[in-house]
């Protein structure tokens, strides 16, 4: 029944994870004067807001925009976040960890920026309304498993940047 939970400057970690199955989350903050972490608008990041640690799995936003300053988009970081359609992901992102959108039931769209290297293991696995993705000239690399049991993904284009196509990625 967590709905709200405010990180104090004495954390230094949070694991991964550490939210898992908080189906009520809608907001989690951080004290301003946290060495390590940040938030805005309820999402966690990293003190300097490149690495997208955790977005609320009970936020009822259907839409988001991950800001300019991410580079990384964390291990399993929209995991079960349901109510979301559409995620913009900007140009400066260039990894996409493993399970950072799995489960995510409801969304249909992806577009993955040409910024992106990697697409990790289980990284869009079980997101059963996306209908297709275009994977960009700079990915090289796509995990294990990335979009198993997408059971609505009916097109999906592979460029010859990829070098590496993990097991069981469809």
């Amino acid at each position: 029944s967590l709905t709200s939970v405010t990180i104090p400057n004495s954390v230094t970690r949070i694991g991964n994870l550490a939210f898992l199955a908080c189906h009520r989350l809608t907001s989690i903050d951080v004290a301003s004067g946290n060495s390590n972490y940040s938030s805005k608008d309820g999402v966690l990041f990293n003190k300097d807001n490149s690495i997208l640690i955790r977005y609320p799995i009970g936020n009822k936003r259907t839409e988001y925009t991950i800001p300019n300053s991410v580079t990384t988009i964390g291990e399993c970081a929209f995991e079960f976040c349901e109510s979301l359609t559409s995620v913009t992901i900007p140009d400066s992102v260039t990894t996409i960890e493993d399970g950072a959108f799995s489960h995510c039931s409801s969304l249909t769209s992806v577009k993955i920026p040409n910024s992106v290297t990697t697409i990790g293991g289980v990284a869009f696995s079980d997101c059963s309304s996306l209908t297709s993705v275009t994977i960009p000239n700079s990915v090289t690399t796509i995990r294990s498993q990335a979009f198993q049991c997408c059971s609505s993904l009916t097109s999906v284009t592979i460029p010859d940047s990829v070098v590496a196509i993990g097991y069981g990625v469809f």
